[in-house]
């Protein structure tokens, strides 16, 4: 191939790439627009469910009294705060700072966050707080938004630290074997169990130890050490060396499933997760060689012909399939293995915040913010 043909292939592969590039970019700010009805309630809270034809939303039927969920309306943050960025329209900021402003107006129960929300009246409809599932992704939410703004977003930190205080004063909790664990609470009283999903609190209390108060940072990092290895254990008490959906510290029991619909896994990958941030934040080769172990546990228990499926039994050393491959194994699970054993500098925890789903946002630098939305550098190449 000559000079001339190489330029043309060059010039022909950038210009696909800069269209490529406007066609995601001009699609994600339709959806963001039509997903805007959602936030029509008295509260401004969205709904959970919404039609993106007519714009019609609706709650779930199974959530209690028509209420919105925590991890839902939530867990919207990082997105919305990047189309205004995307867009310069700060209609999507405006609604999730509504939803702070709702969230910091509303009494909680001992500085704890429940699961279920009016979008109606804005009061809570029932007091079960969970770090594990329909709470998760909001306190994941708080400190990332702190991070995504280059720590100028202080109502976010304030909301985060005043949400872990009443986390470790009411919900964690340390077995008779000596391990931490994040209890839930339905209205004071406590369910000694922990739900996979869950386990994602390692890595989100260590990468947010840094910026705590200075007498409590190597606390925080501390804490995230013993939860993540009180996650590591719910893998090695299985017979397959993969945790169960949730596991339980009551009637004997030390971080293994007691129940049998709490048995199986699904390619989850939380634990993993918090592998990866607490050896970017520590450097420790333990969280590698756990990061092996499950590689080792999935080639062995869940490959199959055509793919990865979850398993219906951790604690059987025969596999049963349940013959799903779950999205999340691609965008998270592998992602997280992948940046476990990859140099600190691949999408550098400097650079970037993760969503909830393992996508990197690109943090905003303070210069940005000065010059206006849409004016980082990993946007320049849809401009250029």
């Amino acid at each position: 191939m000559d000079a001339a043909a190489a330029d043309a292939m060059a010039t022909d592969a950038h210009l696909y790439g800069v269209i490529g590039t406007q066609v995601f970019k001009r699609k994600v700010l339709e959806l963001g627009e039509k997903l805007l009805p959602a936030f029509n309630t008295p509260t401004g809270i969205p709904r959970g469910v919404i039609n993106l034809g007519s714009g019609t939303s609706w709650s779930w039927g199974w959530a209690s009294a028509g209420s919105s969920i925590l991890a839902e309306f939530g867990t919207l943050h990082l997105e919305f705060v990047h189309l205004s960025e995307l867009s310069s329209n700060p209609i999507y900021t405006e609604k999730v700072m509504n939803v702070r402003k709702v969230l910091n107006k509303i009494e909680k129960p001992h500085g704890l966050y429940p699961n279920f929300l009016s979008p109606v009246s804005g009061n809570w409809v029932q007091h079960h707080v969970s770090i594990g599932g329909l709470g998760d992704s909001f306190y994941e939410y708080l400190i990332k938004s702190y991070l995504m703004s280059d720590k100028t977003d202080e109502e976010a930190k304030k909301m985060y630290y005043g949400a872990l205080e009443a986390i470790e004063t009411n919900l964690v909790q340390k077995s008779q074997g000596g391990l931490t664990y994040l209890a839930e609470w339905r209205g004071g009283i406590l369910d000694h169990k922990m739900g996979h999903l869950a386990c994602f609190s390692g890595g989100m209390v260590g990468i947010g130890a840094d910026d705590g108060p200075q007498e409590k940072r190597q606390h925080y990092l501390d804490l995230a050490a013993e939860i993540t290895h009180t996650c590591h254990e719910s893998y090695t008490r299985s017979a397959t060396k993969l945790g169960p959906e949730a596991f339980r510290f009551d009637a004997g029991a030390e971080a293994t499933a007691t129940r049998l619909s709490e048995r199986y896994y699904i390619l989850r990958p939380e634990v993993i997760e918090s592998y990866m941030y607490m050896w970017r934040l520590t450097h420790d080769p333990k969280y590698r060689q756990w990061g092996w172990e499950a590689v080792e546990a999935l080639e062995k228990n869940c490959r199959t012909d055509a793919g990865f499926s979850g398993i219906r039994d951790v604690y059987s050393s025969v596999a049963s399939h349940d013959n799903m491959q779950q999205s999340f194994f691609l965008s998270e699970t592998l992602k997280y293995l992948y940046l476990l054993f990859s140099d600190d500098d691949l999408l550098s925890l400097e650079d970037w915040v993760f969503n909830t789903e393992a996508h990197p946002l690109p943090i905003i630098r303070k210069s940005c913010l000065q010059s206006g939305p849409g004016t980082q550098d990993a946007d320049k190449s849809a401009a250029e």
